[in-house]
């Protein structure tokens, strides 16, 4: 997926506006509508003010790297997670772990 239609899916999961994004980016609206199109490609820095806006990572506005799929929150959680004593995260990651099983089942046996 291109870094516009990224922006712009982000953009629209928020139901912001492309003024919207840019009040709380600092980039003009002209610029995010050409990124959106595919007629610039931000700088390091506008990119970076968008993905802080939209609270996503730089990976997951560019659609690579390791942590591409997670947004910040995300990225949040995993971080505490490591934090966590070794048996509270074998309990979280046993939970975990149950659901994505049971998720997989469900999703078997309606195919």
């Amino acid at each position: 997926m291109n870094k516009g239609k990224i922006i712009a899916d982000l953009r629209d999961k928020l139901a912001w506006s492309q003024t919207d994004l840019a009040d709380k980016s600092g980039v003009s609206r002209v610029m995010i509508g050409k990124y959106e199109r595919g007629e610039a490609v931000p700088s390091i820095d506008a990119a970076k003010r968008i993905a802080d806006a939209l609270e996503v990572s730089m990976d997951y506005l560019v659609g690579e790297g390791i942590n591409a799929r997670f947004d910040k929150k995300t990225l949040k959680r995993l971080e505490e997670l490591e934090l966590l004593e070794e048996e509270k995260k074998r309990v979280l990651y046993d939970l975990i772990d149950t659901y994505i099983r049971d998720a997989k089942a469900r999703k078997a046996y309606t195919q």
